[in-house]
């Protein structure tokens, strides 16, 4: 069963903090520019709500992770990835965010794809990247499905190929030669949104 989620709308139709997806929908739909993210837990909602988006979305979410939690429990020099799909499969976009400084390092997309393949091919690019440009550092992802495709060197996705999906399959298929070809020598780590709330690599879309 999946966990109940808040959904705080600080740009749309009607402002406020919504108990469903559905209902946060109903309120960006249409709007330009909207801004939206989802919670854990109503309290961490209500902070949000009465707080500036931008320390919850984008570059500056990062660096509104609690700094007393952050330095316990998670690795500061880090970098955190996730994907975002509409629909699934759907309109899918990925990207990396530098844990310390909130800054975005990269982001692909959108191609159709679905959300794993995202996730997946989010990690595959952070350690080519790391790989070329001779760095080492954590990469957090929230994904279980997307960091077990990398132990395995595969990506299990039922996705047919289409037209439409031909460009994501193509880049599943060099991300698993990348993988059969090179050793893996930095962490892959499991971010606990439970604990530590929605990676700052999250797009807010959910």
């Amino acid at each position: 069963m999946a966990k109940k989620r808040y959904y705080v709308v600080w740009n749309g139709l009607q402002p406020g903090i919504y108990a469903s997806w559905s209902e946060c929908q109903a309120q960006i739909k249409g709007v330009k520019q909207a801004l939206y993210k989802s919670f854990a837990t109503l309290p961490e909602a209500e902070r949000a709500y009465s707080s500036q988006p931008q320390l919850y979305i984008g570059a500056g979410a990062a660096k509104n992770t609690d700094k007393k939690e952050l330095s316990a429990n998670i690795h500061r020099d880090a970098l955190a990835v996730d994907a975002a799909c509409s629909g699934n499969p759907g309109p899918m976009e990925y990207r990396g965010v530098h844990l310390p400084s909130g800054k975005e390092i990269f982001r692909y997309g959108p191609i159709q794809g679905t959300n794993n393949i995202g996730e997946f091919l989010a990690i595959v690019h952070a350690l080519a990247l790391m790989e070329q440009k001779g760095i080492r550092m954590p990469i957090y992802s929230d994904s279980v499905s997307g960091q077990a495709w990398v132990r395995n060197k595969k990506a299990k996705t039922t996705l047919a190929r289409t037209p439409e999906t031909e460009k994501a399959l193509d880049l599943v298929a060099r991300a698993e030669n990348w993988l059969r070809t090179h050793t893996v020598s930095v962490p892959i780590l499991k971010w606990n949104t439970e604990e530590w709330g929605e990676i700052p690599a999250d797009f807010g879309r959910k």
